[in-house]
């Protein structure tokens, strides 16, 4: 099946500090192209080996890795492959040999495995790639140019139709600090959902789920952070929580999609800050919305009036404040927070 747990099956060719990383075998799971995990799978018998995803990610996710190429038995070395005809249902060929469609050879590929990534709470996938490439992928015509009209790579597609609410990106747009920071977000709110709803099904850990998730929901979305509030409000009956978890989920997903604003995120600090007015002195106070006003206007980033707020929210804030996810929503080693 070509799917790989790295923790039990590393490059050996990878420093022993990496190894050892990465056989800790963290509870988060993340399904990757192989090749990023430095892998030899690609058309040439090299690799895409990322640094970021085999230093960095590898600490806090257990990577399992896939090569849809490989597991349909291309082989490698091998041509490249391309995508050719009608950019809404492409064919698969060989560069050398587009007579010889290749397509339902990879998806007899794909199938089985898409039926074992339900425990997976991200996918980081290889750019351009007619397999594996999130967008932008070249679609061929018969005169040797590409259509306007640019698709997905054939694994990404279907893995996007079978988990439609899985948190994606493509290992190159990972460089983009908002986008980075985005995504391990969502690839823990994944998880977190799994863990708390999913393992046990009700309306109270639901509604738990959404308290917890109040300011990371408004700092995106502060219109559908009410409407999501009002839908489990509305919900009463056990019969209707399997279809509002599936509504529930989707909608928190699709509002967590775009990197939050400064003015979400100011918004949101300001509304942490009013907890505080009763126990926090107003000298301290103005300080602080001077802080946010500094992020406010780009000369400090998010950390700075993060950490102060999470400083006497820590001292004086009451339990529900305390446990926000927007004040620790993934890692602090990780430092995202410091690029934004």
């Amino acid at each position: 099946m070509d799917i790989i747990t790295t923790s039990n099956a590393t490059d050996k060719t990878l420093p022993n500090k990496t190894r050892s990383v990465m056989q800790e075998a963290p509870a988060i799971q993340v399904g990757i192209s192989a090749c990023l995990l430095g892998n030899q799978v690609r058309y040439n018998g090299g690799h895409s080996q990322s640094k970021m995803c085999q230093n960095e990610l590898s600490q806090h996710f257990s990577f399992r890795s896939f090569c849809p190429e490989m597991a349909a038995g291309f082989g490698v070395p091998r041509p490249t492959l391309r995508l050719t005809g009608d950019p809404a249902k492409p064919k698969l060929v060989f560069s050398n040999d587009q007579s010889r469609d290749v397509t339902q050879q990879l998806r007899d590929a794909i199938d089985p495995v898409l039926t074992t990534l339900d425990n997976l709470d991200g996918y980081i996938l290889m750019k351009n790639s007619p397999s594996c490439g999130l967008d932008r992928i070249k679609v061929y015509q018969d005169n040797g140019y590409p259509a306007k009209q640019r698709t997905q790579g054939l694994f990404t597609a279907a893995l996007q139709q079978r988990y439609p609410d899985l948190p994606i990106e493509e290992e190159g747009r990972l460089n983009d600090a908002h986008l980075r920071e985005n995504f391990i977000l969502r690839v823990f709110a994944h998880n977190h959902f799994r863990c708390l709803v999913d393992a046990n099904l009700s309306l109270h850990n639901l509604m738990r789920f959404h308290r917890d998730y109040k300011y990371v929901l408004m700092a995106h979305n502060q219109l559908e952070y009410r409407s999501l509030g009002k839908l489990l409000a509305e919900t009463h009956k056990q019969a209707d929580l399997a279809d509002v978890r599936r509504e529930y989920h989707h909608r928190f997903m699709s509002a967590l999609s775009t990197p939050a604003s400064r003015r979400g995120h100011c918004n949101v600090l300001l509304h942490i800050l009013g907890y505080l007015k009763r126990s926090v002195e107003s000298s301290a106070r103005r300080d602080i919305v001077a802080v946010i006003d500094s992020y406010r206007n780009g000369d400090v980033n998010l950390t700075t009036p993060l950490t102060l707020i999470r400083h006497y929210v820590q001292q004086f804030g009451s339990e529900y404040v305390r446990t926000q996810r927007y004040l620790q929503p993934h890692p602090a080693r990780l430092g995202l927070h410091n690029q934004l």
